[in-house]
């Protein structure tokens, strides 16, 4: 099972495995970092999402 890089709790999976909520990538890093559905609602822009993420 894939963890939310903020929150760390388990992200959901829908049909064929495809994940219930967004990856997103570091400016300069090929490295996937996937986000849960709850997480993406709280910090709806991809700079608030890096910036919480970096901080746990």
């Amino acid at each position: 099972m894939v963890k939310c890089s903020i929150c760390k709790s388990e992200v959901k999976e829908l049909f064929l495995g495809k994940l219930k909520g967004t990856i997103i990538h570091k400016p300069g890093s090929s490295k996937q970092y996937p986000i849960c559905f709850d997480c993406q609602k709280k910090f709806p822009s991809k700079d608030k999402l890096l910036e919480n993420m970096l901080k746990g």
